[in-house]
C-alpha cells in the first residue's frame, strides 16, 4: 500500500501545482482600444500592478484563430466578423493573489459604482473558480489515501503483533526452560524480534514484486500518454524500493516490540 501510497500523492500533488500555475487572470480589453490603449494598460501591468509574475498580449486576431480551432462549426457562421477583444493573460506570482491583481485594477467611481483603472478596460475574468475545484478535490485524494495508509499500517502492525503472540504462546515451555537456566531477558526476546523483522521484509519484498510487475506491465506504457507520471519530481523505482525495504522493517519492529511488551511475561 505504501509503495502506492507515495506515487499516488506526489500524483495529487503534481495535479495540483500543474493547475495552479496555469491560473490566470484574463484582461479584456474594450473593443474600441487602440494600439496605444493596449501599451498604456500593458505598461500598467507589467509595471505598477502587485504580485504579477507575467503577462502575456493576446491580439484580438490571435485569440479567433484560437478560438476557430477549437470550434470551427461556429466560428465559420461568423465569416470575417471578430467579436474577440485584445486580451491580456497575466500570470499571478502566487495562485491566491489572482484576486489581489483584479483589485488592483478596480476603484470606486464617483456614484459609488466599481470602475476599471483604465478606461479601455472592458472587464477582467479570473480562473480560480474552475482549478479551485480540482486543487480541492487533490486534496481529498490526498486525505483519504492518507487515512487510508494510516489504518492499513495500524492493520499491519497488530498484524504482526498477533503473530509474534502466537509464537510466544507456542514455545512457552521453551521460553520457562530457558529462563530456568538463566537466560536474560534480551536473550529471549531477541529470537521473536528478528522473527518479526523477517516476516515484515518478506511482506515488503512481496510488495516490491507487486510493483515491479505494476510497473512493467501499467506504467511503463503509459509513460508516454501521461505526462504527470513521467514528472522529474516523481520518485524513481530504486528509491522507493528501499523506502519500502525500510518501513516494512519498521512496522515489524513496531509489531515486535508491541507483543514483547504485552505478552511476554519473563
Amino acid at each position: 500500500m505504501l509503495g502506492i501510497f507515495i506515487p499516488a500523492v506526489q500524483l495529487a500533488n503534481g495535479a495540483a501545482a500543474d493547475v495552479r500555475d496555469r491560473i490566470q487572470v484574463n484582461v479584456f480589453m474594450k473593443t474600441n482600444a487602440t494600439k496605444a490603449d493596449v501599451a498604456r494598460v500593458q505598461a500598467r501591468l507589467q509595471n505598477d500592478t502587485p504580485h504579477v509574475k507575467s503577462v502575456v498580449f493576446v491580439s484580438k486576431a490571435k485569440a479567433y484563430e484560437e478560438q476557430k480551432r477549437l470550434n470551427p462549426a461556429a466560428y465559420g457562421l461568423l465569416g470575417k466578423v471578430n467579436p474577440l477583444p485584445d486580451t491580456f493573460r497575466v500570470t499571478p506570482d502566487d495562485a491566491k493573489n489572482g484576486s489581489a491583481i483584479v483589485a488592483s485594477l478596480q476603484k470606486e467611481g464617483v456614484s459609488g459604482k466599481t470602475t476599471f483603472v483604465d478606461s479601455k478596460i472592458g472587464s477582467t475574468k479570473e480562473s480560480k473558480n474552475e482549478a479551485g475545484k480540482i486543487v480541492k478535490i487533490t486534496g481529498a485524494v490526498k486525505l483519504s489515501l492518507g487515512l487510508l495508509g494510516g489504518l492499513l499500517v495500524i492493520a499491519s502492525i497488530l498484524l504482526i503483533s498477533n503473530t509474534i503472540r502466537l509464537s510466544l504462546f507456542a514455545r512457552r515451555r521453551e521460553v520457562e526452560v530457558m529462563k530456568l537456566v538463566g537466560a536474560t531477558d534480551s536473550f529471549i526476546r531477541w529470537p521473536f524480534v528478528i522473527e518479526g523483522l523477517i516476516l515484515g521484509a518478506m511482506g515488503g519484498l512481496v510488495a516490491i514484486v507487486l510493483l515491479g510487475l505494476a510497473k512493467l506491465t501499467i506504467l511503463n506504457q503509459l509513460e508516454g500518454i501521461a505526462t504527470l507520471i513521467s514528472r522529474p519530481d516523481m520518485i524513481q523505482f530504486g528509491p522507493l524500493i528501499g523506502l519500502l525495504v525500510l518501513s516494512s522493517v519498521a512496522v515489524a519492529a513496531a509489531g515486535s516490540g508491541l507483543s514483547l511488551r504485552r505478552f511476554l511475561r519473563v
